[in-house]
């Protein structure tokens, strides 16, 4: 299916959900379950995804998931590989759908965490667990939870493909994720070994 099919899917299944809030949630949420079979094209089934560069949503925190949509819908989001794509698909999708996807991508089962290089991933535990105080780098732990699975509005880590991490920690030292301030004076004094070791650590979780 090419981008545009796509795109005209969710925007039927959009118009199908406006159609239906006064009748329930349940018809709302069938419409949502439609239009997740065009998410799973890039996220993978239930959002586990397969692709390198391209984050998993299952799991998810749920008040992440509706801020992210919610940036792109805005364009204030805007990382060049994607941004066209993402813009298009948000713009389609009001609060109440933006919402209904939170919540199915918060109930679906993540995927283990795969381990592919264990010097580095011990190397990025270490800053995970406990900073780098000598840099001023607190740990990765105080925010996104002990063992990656995030908290208080703080994205889950654990699982995501080190690639597409390491891309993200990246994309906070540029105007392309401007509510990434927190990440961006985290990461300012990291080398980028240590932000691979991280992003190696959180996939292996």
């Amino acid at each position: 299916m090419t981008p545009m099919n796509k795109l005209l899917t969710l925007a039927a299944a959009a118009a199908l959900t406006s159609g239906a809030q006064a009748q329930g949630s349940k018809a709302e949420l069938d419409a949502v379950q439609r239009a997740v079979h065009v998410c799973a094209s890039c996220h993978g089934e239930s959002g586990n995804s397969s692709k390198a560069l391209i984050p998993s949503l299952a799991g998810q925190l749920r008040e992440y998931t509706i801020r992210q949509l919610k940036d792109f819908r805005s364009q204030s989001r805007s990382e060049t590989d994607i941004q066209a794509y993402m813009w298009g698909i948000s713009a389609l999708l009001s609060d109440e759908q933006i919402e209904g996807f939170a919540d199915y991508y918060a109930a679906q089962k993540p995927a283990p965490g795969k381990s592919t290089h264990s010097k580095l991933e011990a190397e990025g535990k270490a800053i995970y667990d406990k900073g780098l105080p000598a840099k001023g780098v607190l740990p990765c732990k105080q925010c996104h939870g002990d063992n990656a699975e995030g908290a208080s509005g703080f994205p889950r880590l654990a699982g995501q493909r080190a690639d597409y991490v390491y891309k993200q920690l990246q994309a906070f030292r540029t105007p392309l994720r401007p509510h990434g301030v927190v990440m961006r004076n985290e990461i300012a004094a990291m080398t980028p070994q240590q932000l691979k070791a991280v992003a190696a650590y959180v996939q292996s979780r």
